[in-house]
């Protein structure tokens, strides 16, 4: 079991990783200059690579987290870990939004500026935060 969640833990940091990283990058693609080309299309090969990395880090920290909770049994049937769940959720969600957020620029379709997307980047810190303490701390 521990090797289970030594995995676990090592896969959730870097998901997490891309997902700090992947709203800067948008931040500055929000940024380009209308006739910066290659500007452009390089912070989107750059996003659209980090998209890809960090759904593939995605896959086991879900799949070993399901792992600890059905196959271990850590958590079953307690507050906190409905909780954790639900920020789960969340996070997938903000996953989810990073890939329509890009098709968006892909299509040039962006309407944000980079303000909203200083502020969209904070997000995964406070989820991060929320997921860490109720697995931590076990407030219920």
């Amino acid at each position: 079991m521990l090797w289970v969640k030594a995995l676990h833990i090592v896969f959730v940091a870097s998901w997490f990783a891309g997902l700090f990283y992947l709203p800067r990058i948008y931040v500055n693609l929000a940024m380009v200059e209308p006739g910066s080309l290659a500007e452009r299309e390089r912070l989107l090969l750059m996003a659209r690579k980090l998209l890809r990395f960090t759904t593939l880090l995605a896959v086991p920290a879900l799949g070993l987290g399901l792992w600890l909770w059905l196959g271990y049994g850590i958590g079953r049937g307690t507050g906190w870990m409905h909780a954790k769940l639900g920020v789960v959720l969340l996070v997938v969600g903000y996953h989810h939004a990073c890939v329509l957020l890009l098709r968006k620029f892909e299509r040039g379709a962006n309407t944000r500026n980079h303000r909203w997307y200083r502020w969209f980047n904070e997000a995964p810190v406070l989820l991060l935060l929320a997921a860490v303490v109720l697995v931590v701390v076990k407030p219920f």
